[in-house]
């Protein structure tokens, strides 16, 4: 799976895409941010569209750093989503 990693406000996050199949995976999919491991685990969902049918790995490897804090600002926390079970987390 792909991942990217980038810092927001000072603090370490990793992007990937969910993993996850709905009716709409050739149309969009989930990016999950994660920061920590454990229960200090922080995680939070935005749903992603790229122009064109293109496989996740690839559209979040064309992604700009200065997007991704962008779509960091419009993400959910994780409990919101059912992309992570929505699992609660400290955020």
């Amino acid at each position: 799976m792909a991942r990217r990693s980038i810092e927001i406000n000072g603090e370490r996050w990793e992007i990937y895409p969910s993993g996850r199949v709905t009716q709409y995976s050739r149309d969009e999919f989930a990016l999950i941010f994660e920061k920590g491991t454990g229960p200090d685990r922080v995680r939070r969902v935005m749903r992603y569209s790229p122009l064109g049918a293109r496989r996740p790995d690839r559209a979040l490897a064309d992604l700009s750093d200065r997007r991704l804090v962008e779509f960091f600002g419009t993400s959910q926390p994780a409990w919101t989503s059912p992309e992570v079970r929505y699992a609660r987390t400290s955020d």
